[in-house]
């Protein structure tokens, strides 16, 4: 008997979706085009969720003052550190069904949407305990001023309550683009950031009825709105009879399935050490900055709100470029992969280019959004901007090239690249200079780091054994189709 298939593909046109609904289809058309127009909804939802922050960095800084804003930087770097316990494992099943889609098999995906779902709920609960438990220890590691420890426990606290909501939120939009849709997951960030910014406010103010929670009101906040459009997301896609609700029937599909968890494992967990390991190092960092005051702190932390968007478009090709290579593998288009790969690069460097010229010229009135104006941090922020922003612009192209790796499986090489950068160069760098250069070390430190990510993510692209990696030891790894079928694409 024939596995059931995602939906026939009509003639150059995408697949049909459950209940003769016609779906994304990322293995077909042109690849430029069909990049960009997945990539944009993906950096709008970056937008967004970087605009929410910056917002409430915002509130915080003018309302509560720099101390409240030194702790909300040191709690997010903690926030960051306990999210890549979860984001490989939503990685790999982001992957697994794109393969899935990729390949037409309904059956798979959803035995992938069952078992990840399960394993997911499991680990992000253990994370949010782990991490408030753990909150007050992590921060006197970092070296978090004294004047700002209280606020940073406050708001962690509330954020470390409002994990499990938080990262089944992202999982369930992760998973959506696996299946090919990057547009849904938009419009819910547009929803959860729209009520983010309304609550932020009121909470942190106590303005009319609500009460005055101060910096936990922040937290709060996102509690709040990332809860309230979980639901509505699940209703919705409920609604739409999507691929990745489970209906009644199915639940048995819950039961973890030992292949998948093993592949969850195997190369998810891989995943999520690159992002410990970037946090990791980030925490280091702030350590090393903290040592300078809180001015320094302040500064680096309002430099920080403005990175973000720096590093949005190579992220967002990124998750792009992940999603469509793993439908491609499923597919068995390694031919289009390897465009996807080269395409992706070119778009990361013209796009992550523009952002940091742009802050270039505007700063320091940009930084003023942040910061009052007559602040001593202003100055020394800008100082740093003039260091750091440059070296986002071989981070985002290696970012790309780890992303199509890490499509086929081959999760180990970009996780390495990340650390002999970030703890081989960046960190020890730093650690060398500062004697010398005092805390221009520091930011000097991080676009060695950036470069030497892209010389081996970019290495291994190139020469590496890659393209014979696969996700599940049931599936064949990813060949390159018929020469005909590549030049019906052309």
């Amino acid at each position: 008997m024939t596995a059931p298939t995602v939906g026939k593909r009509g003639p150059g046109g995408p697949p049909a979706g459950p209940g003769g609904r016609r779906g994304p289809d990322l293995t077909s058309g042109p690849i430029g085009k069909t990049l960009l127009m997945f990539a944009l909804p993906v950096l709008g939802s970056n937008v967004l969720q970087s605009l929410n922050g910056s917002a409430n960095a915002i509130w915080v800084s003018h309302v509560l003052g720099e101390a409240a804003l030194t702790a909300t930087s040191n709690a997010n770097q903690i926030m960051f550190l306990m999210l890549g316990a979860i984001f490989g494992i939503s990685m790999a099943s982001n992957i697994l069904i794109g393969q899935a889609v990729g390949a037409d098999n309904t059956a798979r995906a959803k035995k992938v949407i069952g078992t990840s779902t399960t394993f997911f709920v499991v680990l992000s609960i253990s994370v949010g305990l782990l991490g408030f438990i753990l909150t007050p220890h992590i921060l006197d590691a970092m070296g978090t001023p004294g004047d700002a420890r209280r606020d940073a426990i406050a708001y962690l606290r509330v954020i470390f309550s409002a994990m499990p909501f938080m990262y089944f939120f992202s999982y369930v939009m992760m998973a959506q683009r696996g299946t090919g849709d990057s547009r849904t997951p938009f419009f819910f960030s547009l929803m959860t950031v729209c009520l983010d910014v309304i609550l932020n406010p009121l909470l942190i103010t106590g303005y009319g009825p609500f009460p005055k929670l101060g910096i936990a009101g922040s937290a709060s906040a996102t509690l709040i709105a990332q809860t309230f459009t979980l639901a509505v997301m699940i209703w919705h896609l409920r609604r739409k009879d999507s691929i990745l609700i489970l209906r009644r029937h199915e639940w048995g599909l819950l039961k973890p399935d030992f292949e998948i968890i093993r592949a969850l494992v195997t190369k998810g967990l891989p995943m999520g050490f690159q992002m410990i390991i970037v946090s990791l190092a980030a925490v280091t960092m702030m350590s090393f900055v903290n040592s300078y005051g809180v001015h320094t702190s302040a500064a680096y932390g309002a430099a920080t709100q403005l990175w973000t968007y720096v590093q949005m478009p190579a992220m967002a090709l990124g998750a792009a470029v992940s999603s469509m290579a793993a439908q491609n593998i499923g597919a068995e288009r390694m031919d289009r992969v390897e465009d996807v790969a080269r395409k992706g690069a070119l778009f990361a460097v013209v796009f992550t280019a523009i952002p940091i010229v742009l802050i270039f010229f505007a700063d320091p009135w940009v930084l003023k959004a942040f910061l009052p104006g007559g602040s001593p941090s202003l100055p020394i922020a800008v100082h740093i901007n003039s260091i750091v922003l440059w070296g986002f612009i071989p981070f985002g192209v290696a970012f790309i090239f780890s992303g199509i790796m890490r499509a086929t499986g081959s999760v180990w090489p970009p996780l390495l690249a990340m650390v002999i950068s970030l703890w081989g160069v960046r960190v020890p760098l730093a650690n060398f200079l500062e004697p010398h250069l005092g805390a221009d070390a520091i930011w000097i430190a991080f676009p060695v780091g950036s470069s030497t990510t892209l010389l081996l993510a970019g290495g291994y692209y190139l020469w590496g054994p890659w393209r014979k990696s696969k996700m599940l030891s049931s599936m064949s790894a990813p060949g390159r189709a018929p020469a005909a079928e590549a030049a019906a694409d052309a």
